[in-house]
């Protein structure tokens, strides 16, 4: 029997099983075999010979278009970039990924047009695995949809869910401590309703943990447990933009940037947003004895440490660090000394000193 069929079994026994006091073990077998073989379908083992897509990570942050073939992607592309990404009257025009670049403010942002994804992806469809796998390595998801086909969201999260993407939410906040012996000792900091102590037990000995500590420090499901112990998950940031919106005529939903690529005003407000969602920020450098050029910005997301800033200058720089002198909102007084662990501020100037 191949996963799929695997899949679809476990999918109609959890459909038939009532859910209750009863059932809470078994349940929670069922959906930790089923993350198990949907992982096996998505990422399988070994090579898989070529045909993925070739594409480095360049500019200061790097946004993936998705969504549904002849949805407009291309179109887009070419709006925000300075790419030339082919258009036409149909679907799967693109075919291979396209990248652009989009210049807004001091920021250099990277687009990435994928071809469309296609319903059922997750479950081995079209090339949804590429598409995804270049997807996961960015700082945002861009999801397409027509605003006369609104349904195509649906579509487009459960893809991404099954491909183990968590759209804008954080990890879960889980203490797993694996022992040698003694059993499972479950404990939370907060009154658990969403999860039972039978899901979680059931769910360990599927993924073969007999012996650990667990601590929840949050009300999370069996599902939000078990994407714990995956611990493949990506957690992204996204935005939704309805597209073609001067073709529907019912009332445009809301929760979506709406564009048409005839109106110049609405693509300047989304490459706004994509500006405020990357939750970009600007820093300076100087170094000793000079004023700092405040006209050459580093543009980094919000919450960087100085330890991260030293590798994006140079790959020894951490290494020979000795410490940082900062002068902005991030410190109490001008040229505090602060060291790799410090979280800078918007427009915060900073000097390395090595060693």
């Amino acid at each position: 029997m191949g996963i799929q069929e695997k899949i679809k079994d476990i999918e109609a026994e959890m459909a038939k099983t009532q859910v209750n006091k009863a059932t809470e073990f078994h349940l929670g077998i069922l959906k930790a075999k089923l993350a198990k073989l949907r992982r096996e379908l998505t990422t399988p083992s070994g090579t898989s010979g070529g045909g993925g897509f070739d594409i480095r990570k360049s500019g200061d942050a790097t946004v993936v278009l998705i969504g549904l073939p002849s949805v407009g992607k291309s179109t887009l592309l070419n709006k925000l970039t300075d790419a030339k990404s082919e258009i036409a009257a149909y679907a799967f025009t693109t075919l291979k990924c396209i990248p652009g670049v989009m210049k807004y403010k001091d920021a250099k942002i990277q687009i990435l047009d994928l071809p469309g994804i296609i319903e059922g992806a997750k479950d081995g469809k079209g090339r949804g695995r590429e598409i995804i796998a270049v997807a996961r390595n960015a700082d945002l998801i861009l999801m397409m949809v027509e605003a006369t086909n609104i349904q195509q969201i649906k579509i487009l999260e459960s893809e991404l869910y099954g491909f183990g993407i968590r759209l804008d939410k954080s990890p879960p906040r889980v203490s797993i401590a694996k022992n040698a012996k003694g059993g499972l000792e479950i404990n939370s900091t907060v009154r658990l309703t969403k999860i039972s102590r039978n899901e979680i037990k059931a769910a360990m000995t599927e993924y073969r943990i007999f012996n650990a500590n667990i601590v929840l420090h949050e009300n999370i499901t069996i599902d939000e447990f078990i994407d714990v112990l995956e611990g493949n998950r990506a957690y992204m940031k996204s935005l939704k933009v309805l597209t073609k919106c001067d073709l529907s005529k019912n009332e445009l939903p809301k929760g979506f940037v709406n564009i048409s690529a005839g109106d110049k005003k609405s693509i300047e407000k989304l490459k706004k947003k994509l500006y405020t969602t990357l939750d970009l920020i600007n820093i300076y450098t100087k170094r000793k004895g000079e004023k700092a050029d405040l006209e050459e910005a580093m543009v980094v997301r919000n919450g960087i440490t100085i330890g991260e800033v030293c590798e994006r200058l140079h790959r020894d720089l951490r290494k020979n660090f000795r410490f940082a002198l900062v002068w902005g909102k991030s410190v109490k007084h001008p040229a505090q000394r602060v060291g790799l662990s410090h979280i800078l501020a918007n427009g915060d100037i900073v000097q390395i000193v090595k060693r």
